[in-house]
């Protein structure tokens, strides 16, 4: 398998809608995370979050104002309306990639383990160019999230999408690979599917 030897600009990309309660506590958590890849190497000291307000009713887009006055290595994106979770995924990995070498696409919320993305940059420097995460369990969930969550994926597999079941929106990218992406024609995605 390929080894790289450049030490990449990692784009941390999360798509924002009324998260003000919580995005403050989730900025706090990747900034630590960043600095602490960044001691160790895996990442360049010039990697970034990059946050995309879609169209919040709420301070989320205050709250990404004023983290700005206080970490230079955060980037605000705020769409003119609520587009939907996909498109300001999409938004943010287009505006994202202009200044990194890999992406990694995760919820404001912090619903996956951030804490696993230290295992992901360590895939894509062994050559990996797309790294899914995915959930071991769903034990932490309401009754109503496991089971929807599971007449989704049963769902899409009965219509033929192919996906990786519960891996939601949280993976990481190069360049390469998201480039690829943002040349398809397609305007109303769902990155889940493969």
């Amino acid at each position: 398998m390929l080894s790289r030897s450049k030490t990449p600009r990692l784009g941390l990309v999360l798509p924002a809608y009324n998260e003000q309660e919580v995005l403050q506590i989730t900025l706090s958590k990747l900034k630590q995370i960043k600095l602490d890849l960044v001691r160790e190497h895996l990442i360049s000291n010039d990697s970034f979050i990059l946050v995309v307000d879609d169209g919040s009713q709420d301070g989320t887009w205050q709250v990404i104002q004023d983290q700005k006055l206080i970490n230079s290595d955060l980037i605000g994106v705020k769409l003119s309306r609520n587009f939907g979770h996909q498109s300001a995924l999409l938004a943010g990995m287009s505006e994202g990639i202009k200044l990194a070498d890999i992406l990694i696409t995760l919820d404001a919320d912090l619903q996956d383990n951030p804490n696993v993305i230290r295992e992901m940059i360590v895939k894509y420097n062994e050559g990996s160019e797309i790294v899914y995460g995915v959930r071991s369990s769903r034990a932490d969930d309401t009754w109503f999230k496991r089971n929807s969550a599971l007449a989704f994926y049963k769902m899409c597999t009965f219509l033929g999408v192919d996906m990786i079941p519960n891996h939601a929106d949280f993976r990481l990218m190069s360049q390469t690979a998201v480039k690829a992406l943002l040349k398809l024609p397609e305007r109303n995605v769902l990155l889940r599917s493969q």
